[in-house]
């Protein structure tokens, strides 16, 4: 099939915007919880939609008596909290643009945001971002800045107290400018490649969106659902997931720091979550790393096998009974704790950034944790297509959401249209030209549908490698089975214009210490010592002749460096959602990639 589109479920009228989704839920009798915040002992509380929506007025009414005018931009950097969540509604009802604005960002990064976006004002968490913004402010002279109001600094009581002096009907006045057509904001892609570029998403783009997901999702994100965020809510991902929840009355909670996730997930006892395709890795790897520390490695894999062929055969409509048996013996034995592990009552993940993979979304199927793939963009306002509980094909991104459409075009890239898809690229409409064809987006990844309109995500067209040969490669394959593995923590696959195709891997530091006591090696054994040991060589050997096996001779690694340091945001090789910058890391190590060509050509010299 190479086009499949879905009607929309729900129409929205043209004059609405994100305001009326917390308006509509204040004005429901139950009144239902919109978020959760904890307090110092532990103990979370809701907050109720009028008590949210009341608190956001108070804030809208601060920005609009501090200067803030409809249509200017205000940026966001904190760390994701509730406080973000309700400043993000406050200037939307100010009639404001709000630009995220990832905290980790460097001055020079920030400066580029409010200089390119022309922010007028901007919210920070705390005294060390204030210096950041100030100092990026100071570097680049940006004159049309003027206000920054910190959240552990009372800056959100300055505004609720400079607000008092502007009455209701200004506020209201105010919020109703906008429409669905109108910039909700301007989201800078995180910068896989060259300079971020703002998106301008509109308030259709979240308001349609949220509505049509939230009839496609019924069972997901409901009145009374639960979820905790943890992913930074400057990406688009935790973002429309925050506005589809207030869209549907369920409740989000925030957790800043993922060191606290399983904490949190435990007392606060989610129904649904999200993460990155690296998260379930976690899960999984730590899942196995504990019950082989235990002694139980050979329990845990036998109900892997298990928990996989249930939900193959479940999602066939066949489960034997001997797997029925097998299936409730491991979930005593191993499913259940791994469920009261994240909070005990989960039911949905939704996962998306990157391809999880067929054996992740068994496996997390198989021990009572549906797992909805979807697929999207920063320009898409996130989803185009997810997973459903009705209609999931696990390995599939699933079908678009109702109003979106999906083509294949001869060259097998993605190409999308509908309710999800950007206005613009802000003040570069030769990018914005350069998009569309005849009104469809270019995602830049490559796929296919199947007869029944679920999408499958084959790699990324700027990615796929060309050997010297011209044979092309598709990475994501070979880098998604040997990152599987516990002791791997990054694999990119290199051979662009080469005669054959290598890799670099790192090594997950947590995961380290264990497997050496498990292969009776010194503990204090460093990462860089690892790094060239014989059996850590030898392992990561066998990972690659595993991979190796899924794709021809012509596409197969054949020759790997496992390099001393890992990949991460801190060290500029991961973008904030944790993908690989892939030209960085070959820029960073060309020395290393130079060698092992330099070395092959020695060899067949």
């Amino acid at each position: 099939m190479r086009e499949f589109s879905v009607p929309v479920k729900v129409k929205v009228p043209r004059d609405n915007n994100t305001t009326h989704l917390v308006v509509k839920q204040a004005e429901k009798q139950s009144n239902p919880a919109l978020f959760a915040t904890k307090d110092a002992s532990g103990q979370w509380s809701d907050i109720r939609a009028t008590d949210f929506l009341s608190d956001v007025r108070r804030i809208a009414k601060g920005l609009m008596a501090s200067g803030v005018e409809a249509g200017d931009r205000v940026a966001i950097m904190a760390r994701t909290r509730y406080e973000w969540a309700l400043v993000d509604f406050a200037v939307w009802f100010a009639g404001a643009v709000s630009v995220p604005v990832y905290e980790t960002s460097s001055p020079s990064q920030v400066a580029w945001i409010l200089g390119d976006s022309g922010a007028v004002a901007a919210f920070v968490e705390s005294g060390r971002h204030e210096n950041v913004v100030r100092q990026a402010v100071a570097s680049e002279n940006l004159e049309g800045f003027r206000d920054v109001w910190q959240f552990d600094g009372g800056g959100l009581d300055t505004l609720r107290e400079a607000g008092a002096a502007i009455d209701d009907a200004a506020l209201e006045e105010r919020r109703l400018i906008a429409g669905l057509d109108d910039v909700a904001t301007i989201i800078y892609t995180s910068g896989t490649t060259g300079k971020p570029k703002g998106c301008e998403l509109t308030h259709g783009n979240f308001v349609e969106l949220s509505e049509n997901a939230a009839a496609a999702l019924p069972e997901v994100a409901h009145e009374g659902a639960q979820t905790i965020m943890f992913l930074p809510l400057a990406h688009v991902f935790a973002r429309f997931i925050s506005v589809l929840c207030v869209a549907a009355g369920a409740t989000v909670a925030h957790t800043p720091d993922i060191k606290n996730l399983l904490p949190d997930l435990q007392s606060y006892k989610p129904t649904f979550i999200l993460a990155v395709p690296r998260v379930f890795e976690k899960v999984y790897n730590n899942s196995m790393l504990k019950a082989e520390d235990n002694g139980k490695g050979k329990i845990f894999h036998a109900g892997v096998d298990v928990a996989i062929a249930w939900s193959k055969a479940d999602q066939a409509g066949k489960v034997g009974l001997g797997l029925k048996v097998k299936h409730a013996i491991f979930d005593k034995l191993l499913y259940g704790k791994i469920r009261t592990a994240m909070g005990g009552r989960v039911q949905h993940a939704v996962s998306g950034g990157a391809p999880l993979g067929d054996r992740l979304g068994h496996f997390f199927h198989g021990i009572g944790l549906m797992v909805l793939e979807g697929y999207g963009l920063t320009e898409t306002t996130a989803p185009i297509s997810v997973s459903t509980p009705q209609k999931i094909k696990i390995g599939t991104v699933g079908a678009p959401l109702p109003g979106n459409a999906v083509r294949i075009a001869d060259d097998g890239e993605i190409l999308t249209k509908g309710v999800c898809v950007l206005k613009g690229y802000f003040k570069r409409p030769d990018l914005t030209e350069e998009a569309f064809t005849d009104g469809w987006f270019h995602t830049g990844d490559i796929g296919q549908l199947d007869e029944d309109g679920f999408l499958s995500i084959t790699g990324r067209k700027k990615e796929i490698i060309v050997t010297a040969s011209g044979k092309n490669v598709v990475p994501a394959q070979l880098e998604d089975t040997i990152r599987a593995n516990a002791l791997v923590s990054q694999c990119v696959v290199v051979g662009d214009q080469r005669p054959f195709i290598s890799a670099l891997i790192t090594l997950d530091e947590e995961a380290l210490p264990g497997w050496l006591e498990r292969h009776d090696l010194p503990a204090g054994t460093t990462m860089a010592e690892a790094a060239n040991h014989p059996a850590v060589r030898a392992e990561i050997q066998a990972l690659v002749d595993s991979a190796n096996e899924s794709v021809s001779q012509a596409e197969a690694i054949k020759v790997f460096r496992i390099v001393e340091h890992d990949f991460t945001e801190a060290s500029g090789h991961l973008t904030p959602s944790m993908k690989i910058k892939r030209a960085q890391v070959l820029k960073d190590y060309s020395t290393v990639v130079e060698e092992i060509y330099a070395q092959q050509r020695m060899q067949q010299a």
